[in-house]
C-alpha cells in the first residue's frame, strides 16, 4: 500500500494521536509496575531514566527533527542527490556520538552515582544508581539510528509510518517491563535493583523494535523516496556542508532538549538533600517527594506534554517549507496555530487532572501520603513545558538562535538561583515544601516563553490577537467547567481509597468536564477557528473509516 503525505493540521492529529496512545500505554503500565517495585524502585527508576534523558539528548535530541528539516529543505528544493546524502551521514554521524556517550556513561556510572547520592544513607546506593544506569546506557546505541530514521521519514511528510513506531516502542517497551519486572522480582526473586535494571533495559528492545520496523517500511516503499516532484539542476553541495548544516539544525534542538531536562535534574540533585537535611524530612519522605516528581507525575504529565509533541513532528517540515519559500503569512499563520491547538486540548486536561488528582492519583498508584498533593501542582508543570517546547522549536526553526540561547540559559538560571530559597519560603508558608521546587520549574519555563515571543512580535511582526482571543475563550471553557465540577463535588466527594470508585468517579467527572467544555467552545466557535472546519471534516471521515473498518 502506498504511503500517503499528511498536511500540517492531519500530520499533527495523526502524531498526536499515536503519542497519546504512547504516552496512555506509558501510565497504565505504571498501575502493576508501582505495585512491583514501589517508591524506592520507583525512585531508583527515575534516576536512571534522568541521567540516560541528559545523554540521550546529547547523542541524538533534536536529530529527527533536525533531519526532518533538512530533509524537507531539500525536498522543497528539489535537491535528491543532498537529501539521500544527509539521511546516510546523519547516521553515521549519530552512531559515533552515542558511541562516545555509551562508553562515557557506563565508566562514570559510579561517579555519577555519587553525586546524586552522596552520602546518605537509609534508601538507594550509589552502586544501585551505577547498575541501572550502565544498564539503560546500552539504549544510546540504538535510539539515536531510530531517531534519524523517524527524521528521514518525517522530512518526506510521511507522519504516519513514524507514528506508528512509536506505538511499537512503546508496546515493546511496556511488554518488557510489566512482565520482566513481575518474573525477576516476584517469581524468581531478585533483587529490587536487578529488577529496575531489567525495567530499564526495555527501552533498548523498545528502540531496536522500532527501527527494525522504519528499516522494513523503507525498504517496501524505497520509490516513494526517491521520486522526483521538482525538476531543477541540484547545485553541488559537498559532505562537509551537509554535516555544518545537520549541527546548526540540531545543535538548538538538543540544547532546547538539554534545558528541558536540567530542569528534572537540578531537582535531582538539591531537592531530596534540602528536603533530608534542612527541612527535615526523612529520606524515605524525600525519595517518595522525588519519585513523584521525576517518575511518576511526571508519566501522568506525559500524556499533556504528549500533544506539542505530535505537534512539532507536522509542523517542522511545514513551517520549514513556507519559511523556505518566504510565505511569511503561512509562517505567521502555523506559529498562531500551533500555541491555539496547544491551548485548546492542554488547558483543560491540565485543570481537569488537577481537580482530579486524588482519584486519578489512586487509580495507577494507590494510597499515597505524597501523591495527590504533590501532583495536583505538579500538574501545571506539563502545560507551561508544552508551551516553551513549542515556542523554543519555533524560534529555532526561525533561526533566531542567539535569543534562544539567552532565553534557555535564564530559564535554568532561574531554576537554579530560586529553587532552595522557593523551598524555604513554602515551608516557611505552611505550605509543602517542595511546592517551592516545582514553582521554581513553571517560573524557570514561563520566562524563556516571554523573552522568545516578544522576540516573534518585534522582529517577525507574528500577531497572536487570534491566540489571544481563543485563550480567553478557552479559559472562560476552564473556568465554567471547574464551578460545573466544583458543584458536582458537593454531591459527589473525591476522597475514596477505592481504585474501582476511583475510577467511576473520574470517569464521571471527566465526562462532566468535558461535556461542558466542549460546549462552551462549540459556542465560542473557537473550535472551528483552531482546527478550521474542513479538517475537522477530514479528521471526522478518517475515524469514521476506521470505526466502519473495525
Amino acid at each position: 500500500m502506498k504511503m500517503k503525505k499528511n498536511s500540517f493540521i492531519q500530520g499533527a492529529f495523526v502524531a498526536t494521536f499515536a503519542i497519546v496512545i504512547c504516552k496512555i500505554l506509558g501510565i497504565l503500565y505504571v498501575i502493576p509496575f508501582n505495585a512491583i517495585i514501589g517508591e524506592k524502585g520507583g525512585a531508583l527508576y527515575g534516576y536512571a531514566y534522568n541521567i540516560y534523558s541528559i545523554f540521550v539528548t546529547i547523542s541524538q535530541a533534536g536529530i529527527p527533527l533536525a533531519m526532518s528539516k533538512i530533509i524537507s529543505e531539500y525536498y522543497t528544493l528539489g535537491y535528491y542527490n543532498a537529501k539521500e546524502r544527509a539521511f546516510k551521514l546523519g547516521k553515521r554521524l549519530l552512531f559515533g556520538i552515542g558511541l562516545i556517550c555509551f562508553v562515557i556513561l557506563f565508566v562514570f556510572a559510579e561517579d555519577i552515582g555519587y553525586l546524586i547520592i552522596g552520602n546518605i544513607q537509609g534508601g538507594n546506593t550509589k552502586e544501585d544508581v551505577a547498575f541501572v544506569i550502565r544498564v539503560i546506557s546500552s539504549a544510546i546505541l540504538v535510539i539515536p539510528l531510530l531517531s534519524v530514521t523517524r527524521g528521514y521519514f518525517q522530512g518526506h511528510r510521511f507522519i504516519t509510518p513514524t507514528s506508528f513506531s512509536q506505538i511499537i516502542e512503546q508496546v515493546t517497551r511496556v511488554l518488557i517491563i510489566i512482565i520482566g519486572s513481575f518474573l525477576m522480582y516476584k517469581v524468581f526473586n531478585f533483587s529490587l535493583t536487578a529488577t529496575v535494571g531489567c525495567s530499564v533495559f526495555a527501552a533498548t528492545l523498545g528502540g531496536l523494535a522500532s527501527y527494525l520496523y522504519l528499516l522494513y517500511k523503507k525498504r517496501k516503499s524505497q520509490k516513494e523516496f526517491v521520486v522526483q516532484e521538482i525538476k531543477v539542476k541540484e547545485p553541488k553541495i559537498t559532505n562537509a556542508q551537509i554535516i555544518k548544516k545537520i549541527f546548526t539544525y540540531a545543535c538548538p534542538l538538543i540544547v532546547i532538549d538539554l534545558f528541558r531536562t536540567l530542569y528534572n535534574s537540578v531537582d535531582m540533585v538539591m531537592l531530596v538533600k534540602t528536603l533530608v537535611n534542612d527541612i527535615g524530612y526523612s529520606v524515605v519522605d524525600a525519595e517518595a517527594v522525588m519519585s513523584i516528581i521525576s517518575t511518576w507525575g511526571l508519566k501522568l504529565n506525559m500524556i499533556i506534554i504528549s500533544i506539542v509533541t505530535g505537534l512539532m513532528t507536522s509542523l517542522i517540515p511545514n513551517l520549514t517549507s513556507s519559511f523556505v519559500q518566504n510565505d511569511m503569512i503561512e509562517v505567521k499563520n502555523k506559529i498562531n496555530k500551533t500555541y491555539q491547538v496547544i491551548l485548546i486540548l492542554a488547558v483543560p486536561m491540565t485543570v481537569g487532572l488537577s481537580i482530579l488528582a486524588k482519584p486519578v492519583w489512586t487509580i495507577f498508584y494507590g494510597i499515597s501520603a505524597y501523591g495527590s498533593i504533590t501532583y495536583q501542582y505538579l500538574v501545571f508543570v506539563a502545560l507551561v513545558t508544552s508551551i516553551f517546547t513549542a515556542t523554543a522549536t519555533i524560534i529555532q526553526l526561525l533561526k533566531e538562535y542567539k535569543v534562544l540561547y539567552i532565553s534557555l540559559i535564564i530559564g535554568i538560571l532561574i531554576k537554579i538561583l530560586f529553587n532552595i530559597p522557593f523551598i524555604y519560603g513554602f515551608n516557611k508558608m505552611g505550605l509543602p515544601a517542595f511546592y517551592g521546587s516545582i514553582t521554581a520549574t513553571i517560573l524557570g519555563f514561563l520566562v524563556p516563553v516571554i523573552i522568545c515571543m516578544s522576540c516573534l512580535k518585534k522582529k517577525y511582526k507574528v500577531n497572536f490577537e487570534s491566540t489571544l482571543k481563543a485563550f480567553v475563550n478557552i479559559l472562560i471553557g476552564a473556568i465554567i467547567m471547574t464551578l460545573v465540577l466544583s458543584v458536582l463535588k458537593m454531591f459527589i466527594p473525591l476522597n475514596t481509597t477505592n481504585r474501582l470508585v476511583a475510577i467511576i468517579i473520574t470517569l464521571l467527572y471527566a465526562g462532566v468536564g468535558a461535556l461542558i467544555y466542549i460546549i462552551v467552545i462549540f459556542k465560542t466557535k473557537t473550535i472551528n477557528d483552531v482546527f478550521g472546519i474542513k479538517n475537522l471534516k477530514e479528521i471526522s471521515r478518517v475515524l469514521s473509516k476506521k470505526r466502519k473498518k473495525s
